[in-house]
């Protein structure tokens, strides 16, 4: 099985990334299309096939994913449009804000089943939370994508109404979690620490915090519940940040994403 990913720019590179970490294909039968020759150069010298052409790249796919920028996507799919086949081919749309009916109205008959996914960054670790929309399709090309992002993360089968609140907890959110790091970062350095130390100690107790609520399948407030006790440091630091606006902050920063 070949795929195609044409646009290899943050979300897509990563996504190339974790494609070459994981089992499903091997690196000749993934194919990047990218203008950029540094990108270009990037993957040629992991053994992956480059090019500088979209059409050549659909061409020769089983699978075609679409990772440019939003106001692209039209122009990108149009462009390869002669090249696909529904009969053959899967086409994978990674562009925010994007409607599934836009794009089965540019690409008309020549539209393969159809799958909207949101990733975020960590899928160049394997370690994304991605979001599919399986728009057109038989179950056997939903299993079949989502055994794709599975293997680079955790997914969620969803539908288009919810896809916007998907990219901003958990696309965007990623970017919300490292801004906590670099804060917590920040207050471990006037507490004291290098600012290596801080974030190292920051980003392991995140880790924990993870890795605790994944093995006890604890609601997060009953967590915090075994280490606030009465009178303790760690409620009057909680209480202080809620004061501040903590809890209705993120709230707030979510549902502007979701706008």
């Amino acid at each position: 099985m070949k795929i195609a990913m044409i646009g290899a720019g943050a979300m897509g590179g990563a996504t190339v990334e974790g494609l070459i970490k994981g089992q499903m294909f091997k690196n000749e039968d993934i194919t990047v299309s990218d203008p950029s020759a540094a990108v270009l150069d990037k993957f040629e010298n992991m053994g992956v096939c480059v090019t500088t052409d979209n059409k050549l790249a659909a061409e020769t796919a089983d699978v075609v994913c679409v990772v440019v920028k939003p106001w692209l996507v039209e122009r990108v799919l149009k462009d390869i449009k002669p090249e696909l086949d529904p009969k053959k081919q899967i086409l994978i749309v990674i562009a925010a804000g994007v409607k599934s009916a836009n794009i089965q109205e540019w690409l008309g008959e020549q539209c393969p089943p159809l799958f909207l996914v949101i990733p975020n960054i960590a899928i160049a670790e394997m370690a994304s939370m991605t979001f599919v929309v399986p728009v057109t399709g038989e179950p056997s090309h939903t299993l079949l994508v989502e055994q794709m992002f599975g293997e680079m993360g955790e997914t969620l089968i969803t539908d288009e109404a919810h896809l916007a609140a998907g990219t901003t907890l958990a696309s965007c959110g990623i970017a919300y979690a490292m801004r906590y790091i670099r804060a917590a970062s920040e207050g471990g350095v006037e507490l004291g620490f290098k600012a290596d130390d801080a974030k190292k100690i920051v980003m392991q107790t995140m880790k924990g915090a993870v890795e605790l609520l994944q093995a006890t399948g604890l609601h997060p407030e009953a967590a915090i519940d075994l280490v606030t006790t009465p009178g303790g440091v760690t409620i009057k630091g909680l209480n202080e940040m809620e004061h501040a606006g903590f809890t209705s902050a993120v709230i707030r920063g979510l549902k502007a994403g979701a706008k």
